[in-house]
């Protein structure tokens, strides 16, 4: 195999497990670095204010020690005498549905962010499975809220990789995610980076491999080719001698009237329930399936009784369950204002089998703006692969104007 000759040396700072190693990585190119509007805003706001709030919200890419502390490295490296203020909002297994319902509790509510990093591409393709609808109101909502929020924020969407996202390029196919996700950029005319188009680029001219980029979880390595490209793009967008700060435009109409534009996580504490609900702590040592702390002593509304309800009374135009969902997951039977038509939602994912599956669920979609009230029972049927009945929410996630 052939590498360039011309290589990009990275140092690589992989926090809490080694200082700083040096990684050379071939060239990036330019032709999958998108500048869309203005990046100069954040470059302001670290030179002149001597602070910053950047921010990364995504999946386990971005909750892992990864391109995050890359970039975080490579700003306080380019800004000295500033203070950062970093906040890692990745969640692992967690689509862009999920986070623009959370986004205000990971981020917004920290106060203004400078600058943020959006990373959602391969949980939408790999683990939710979305198709364009959901991507691009789960984007949407995620642009919306942090442009109404902080007008002067700077956004920037990588799309990273995954092998079937990489051959559906090869065919000349762009993935759902990643269509969906740049014509809300173009809409908001948000900056991106195409790691996955360019990590073809680089394997099918043999200038890297899979391998040594290291999976969808990148390896060090791959992590530095993304930190190289977003290098890249922050260089071109600051390169203007600017001295004012911009609002950047918010368009008029949204992509999609169902976006999650107002999207919020509210304690499901609220909810009307029978004698067979609880909202307590579950007690994990004692459900067989995998668990991740991050969960650990959290309240969650929960019960696993055949035909048991509950009620929970909203505002809004659609209603979420954030949920963990493991070997036991049931179906919920949903109506909606008293209705007696009915539709099921299967809580089970093929990673629920040996996992409590953090996912959100959609119960009800395309309402009218107002106050609902969904009632939700525990469906008789049971998904093949499932071991029982049970429904863990963590939240709902509701989507009313404020």
């Amino acid at each position: 195999m052939g590498f360039p000759e011309k290589l990009l040396t990275i140092c690589v700072l992989v926090l809490s497990v080694v200082n700083c190693s040096a990684q050379d990585i071939p060239e990036v190119s330019s032709d999958n670095i998108h500048l869309r509007g203005s990046l100069t805003n954040s470059k302001l706001v670290f030179e002149q204010s001597g602070k910053g709030h950047v921010a990364c919200i995504g999946g386990s890419i971005t909750q892992m020690n990864g391109y995050r502390p890359m970039v975080s490295a490579f700003l306080e490296q380019r800004f000295p005498d500033t203070e950062f203020e970093f906040t890692n909002a990745g969640i692992s297994s967690t689509c862009s549905v999920t986070g623009a319902h959370r986004l205000t509790r990971d981020v917004l509510s920290k106060g203004n962010v400078d600058l943020l990093f959006i990373e959602f591409a391969v949980n939408d393709d790999q683990d939710a499975g979305h198709d364009m609808t959901h991507a691009v109101r789960g984007m949407e909502g995620l642009l919306a809220q942090a442009r109404r929020h902080n007008p002067k924020a700077d956004i920037i969407v990588t799309h990273f990789a995954n092998q079937s996202m990489m051959n559906s390029i090869r065919r000349g196919e762009t993935p759902i995610p990643i269509v969906a996700h740049n014509r809300v950029c173009e809409h908001y005319q948000i900056s991106t980076i195409d790691l996955c188009a360019e990590l073809v680029q680089l394997i099918d001219d043999e200038k890297t491999t899979w391998d040594l980029y290291g999976g969808v979880h990148p390896k060090p390595y791959g992590n530095a080719i993304c930190t190289a490209m977003i290098r890249k793009l922050l260089d071109r967008g600051w390169d203007k001698n600017v001295d004012k700060m911009v609002v950047h435009p918010t368009p008029e109409k949204l992509m999609d009237d169902g976006s999650y534009v107002w999207g919020q996580l509210a304690d499901p504490v609220a909810a009307k329930y029978d004698e067979h609900w609880k909202v307590s702590v579950p007690d994990w040592t004692d459900i067989p399936g995998g668990f991740r702390q991050q969960f650990a002593g959290l309240q969650l509304l929960h019960g696993e009784t055949v035909q048991s309800e509950f009620k929970y009374t909203f505002e809004g135009t659609s209603l979420g369950a954030y949920v963990l969902a493991g070997p036991d997951a049931g179906i919920l039977e949903v109506h909606v204002d008293g209705s007696e038509t009915r539709h099921t939602v299967n809580l089970f994912h093929r990673h629920s089998r040996g996992l409590h599956y953090p996912r959100t669920v959609m119960l009800a979609e395309g309402l009218k703006a107002g106050r609902h009230t969904i009632t939700v029972r525990i469906d008789s049927s049971r998904d093949a692969q499932s071991r029982g009945s049970a429904v863990r929410i963590l939240n709902f996630a509701t989507n009313a104007k404020r």
